[in-house]
């Protein structure tokens, strides 16, 4: 599913709007990742920062990779990490079909994205390289049954985003049931 989020300014209103968080629960999804605080993580279709920010709280002696594919939203991150004063966050302008990685991270999170990639299993193919040994790729996205996000015949289920990870060679972790429209599921790097 091909969609552009090329104007910041359209949609932070709706990507940071403070009624997300009821059903995002960031704080909720960040406990569940037990960050240490020095890891590099890539938000991996970071758009508005939404995460990146929170993620850069979370490793404040690491490193956060806001990536999109945009640049108007890559600039609008680091523009906002700049005022927030979150000097630990940096914008990558990736591939549609790779994310472009300056560096090996501990952590690729997906939120609300992983549907619009294409070929994802030669995506985390690609990915592999930027991973550090036990990294970890966390995907959370709309389940079939939510009230909102892509129209549904765009939606994976998570035994879907399962079996495409097994097949680039990655361990299935966990999943969490905390997201009342989401699923969230964890993999290690093969």
């Amino acid at each position: 599913m091909h969609h552009r989020f090329d104007e910041p300014a359209q949609w932070a209103p709706i990507f940071e709007d403070p009624a997300r968080d009821g059903w995002q629960k960031p704080d909720e999804v960040l406990a569940a990742l037990k960050l240490r605080g020095d890891e590099k993580v890539a938000d991996l279709g970071a758009a508005t920062g939404y995460f990146s920010m929170r993620l850069a709280r979370a490793v404040p002696h690491g490193r956060v990779f806001a990536v999109d594919v945009e640049p108007k939203m890559v600039a609008f991150v680091e523009q906002r990490a700049a005022e927030l004063k979150l000097e630990n966050v940096k914008g990558v302008l990736a591939a549609a079909d790779d994310a472009g990685l300056p560096e090996t991270v501990d952590l690729v999170l997906v939120v609300d994205t992983w549907h619009h990639l294409g070929d994802r299993v030669a995506y985390l193919r690609r990915l592999l390289p930027s991973l550090r040994p036990q990294a970890r790729v966390v995907v959370i996205d709309f389940t079939q049954g939510s009230s909102m996000g892509p129209p549904v015949e765009h939606r994976l289920t998570p035994e879907q985003v399962k079996a495409e990870f097994a097949e680039a060679g990655f361990s299935f972790l966990t999943e969490h049931a905390l997201l009342p429209e989401q699923y969230f599921l964890e993999f290690v790097r093969p």
